[in-house]
């Protein structure tokens, strides 16, 4: 009985000790997403954090880092706070460069697969091997680029639902062909934002991205 008892009271423990390590790291990412820019309206609210640092980028990253081919990568976090599921349309979510003319140039995020590919073949992917003995089909397979993908993928932001009173974060990526001093001349615009309920779409949403 005693050891019954003793082997509850553990599993009791290990449970009540995981809840605080969990609001720890909820609490943490909320707090560290409340000091970004932001822009937040109609119970919704969306901060980016740009990777210029390449040494940041390094340590999260590790061999899949984009900036050493130009790629800046945008860890956005989006915070709902409504009863309500909204639904962000990932597909017209756009880096924004504002020139000093007063020109503006729309980025498109890239894939992780893309991003994959340029770091992994930075001047351009190798042309294929021929075998030794023509025996079989090709796949066409790429190791490098699968290893690469493997570590973005889980650190991508892929899901278009934010679930009520809930929060999503992830990063995006945007080819600025080198030049990461555009960052600070950019904002992140999200323009197709609904609230899944009632289909009412939000005003759309621009973080600039400028300390």
């Amino acid at each position: 009985m005693n050891k019954i008892f003793a082997v509850v009271a553990i599993a009791l423990f290990g449970c009540s000790a995981s809840f605080p390590q969990a609001n720890s790291r909820a609490a943490g990412e909320a707090h560290a997403a409340s000091s970004l820019p932001q822009d937040r309206h109609e119970g919704l609210t969306i901060s980016a954090d740009p990777y210029t640092d390449m040494n940041r980028a390094k340590e999260k990253f590790g061999k899949a880092d984009p900036i050493p081919v130009g790629i800046l990568p945008v860890e956005v976090f989006l915070n709902n706070e409504t009863p309500q599921p909204i639904r962000v349309n990932m597909e017209t979510i756009q880096l924004t460069v504002h020139y000093d003319s007063g020109r503006q140039e729309g980025v498109d995020w890239l894939p992780v697969e893309e991003v994959a590919k340029a770091i992994a073949h930075p001047h351009g992917p190798a042309a294929p091997k021929q075998p030794r003995f023509p025996i079989g089909v090709q796949t066409g397979a790429d190791k490098k680029v699968d290893q690469l993908t493997d570590i973005l993928h889980p650190l991508a932001l892929d899901a278009e639902v934010i679930p009520p009173l809930g929060r999503l974060h992830g990063f995006l990526f945007f080819d600025l062909n080198h030049d990461m001093s555009l960052a600070e001349r950019s904002s992140l615009y999200v323009p197709d934002v609904t609230n899944v309920s009632d289909k009412k779409p939000l005003m759309f949403f621009e973080v600039s991205l400028g300390r």
